[in-house]
Formats: structure tokens, sequence, C-alpha cells
């Protein structure tokens, strides 16, 4: 399956935000986070952070879903809270493509609406998979699986080696005894 890159703008900072909140909220890693998306007027004051890391957290629930029912679920909800319009919009020479919110609403209301539309059109074009939740206990990463065969386990080649050689100690010792 191919992807849109321009379509991958939202889940891509969507994954990014709620893997930020898993390892715990920063401000300056945000607005970081933000910046490396292109969103413009990207600055968060305090109360925006505060009010970003909380709709950061509830950005997880897609990727952890069990199925493809829950994950629907999860972003319906995200949906209804983030988003009041639609706009088609071609502004500094970008193909034609949607917004969910105004270009004079705040960072926070554009975030919400850009993560929860982007991650809605992303399950609608990957048939309701591809986003996941790093299988290796204790790892806070979500992810987009863009790779070619789509069932991607592990947030990084490094946590799923982890996982391996754990699951061959354990072996060892299970042989062992």
């Amino acid at each position: 399956m191919q992807f849109n890159h321009g379509n991958m703008v939202g889940p891509s900072l969507a994954a990014e935000l709620a893997s930020l909140a898993g390892r715990g909220w920063d401000h300056g890693s945000a607005a970081a986070v933000l910046r490396g998306h292109g969103v413009r007027r990207p600055d968060l004051s305090v109360e925006a952070s505060r009010r970003l890391g909380e709709w950061a957290a509830r950005l997880r629930a897609p990727f952890a879903a069990e199925d493809v029912k829950g994950r629907c679920e999860a972003i319906n909800a995200l949906l209804e809270a983030a988003t009041q319009r639609m706009t088609l919009s071609t502004h500094d020479g970008h193909k034609p493509h949607l917004h969910f919110a105004s270009d004079h609403d705040d960072v926070v209301a554009r975030v919400t609406a850009i993560t929860a539309g982007g991650l809605a059109i992303f399950t609608v074009e990957s048939e309701g998979g591809r986003l996941g939740a790093c299988a290796r206990a204790g790892c806070p990463e979500v992810f987009v699986d863009t790779s070619r065969n789509g069932r991607r386990a592990y947030c990084s080649a490094r946590c799923g080696n982890h996982d391996a050689v754990q699951r061959h100690r354990s072996a060892a010792r299970r042989q062992a005894r």
C-alpha cells in the first residue's frame, strides 16, 4: 500500500504527540514536534501546552485499540471533540487538501483538528489498520505503520530486538531446567 505523504501529517503528528504524552509531557519537546511537522504559529503558552498535553494523552486510544471497531470509535470521539467544520484549501502552492479548522483558530484547536481529521482519513485509506502501540512491555511509543505488509508490532527495530532477546533468554532458561 502506497501512502500519500500529504495525508500523513495528521497521523504522524498524532503519533509523535501521543508518544510524547506516554514518555512524560514536556513543553519544549511539544513545541519542537509542532515545528517539525510544519504547524503554523506553533508557539505554546503554558496553558496551551497543558491543553495539548491532555489532547495528546487522548490520542493514544486509536493506536492502542484492539480492533478496527475500537479504533473507529476512538477516532470518532476525537473527531467529535476536535472538529467543527472542514474546508478545501490550496494555500502555499499545495494541491487541494482538507482543513479541519480555521487558520484563525489557536494552535491547540488547529492541532486537535489536524490530528483527529488526519487519523480519520488515514484509517479510511488503510482500511482500519496500520496504527499501533509498541508491543515491548513498558515502551510508551505509538506509530503509524507504513511498512509494505502492514504488520508492524514494534515502534523500532531496537524494541523488536529487545523482545527477541528476552524471548530467547526465557526459552534458554526453561530449557536449562
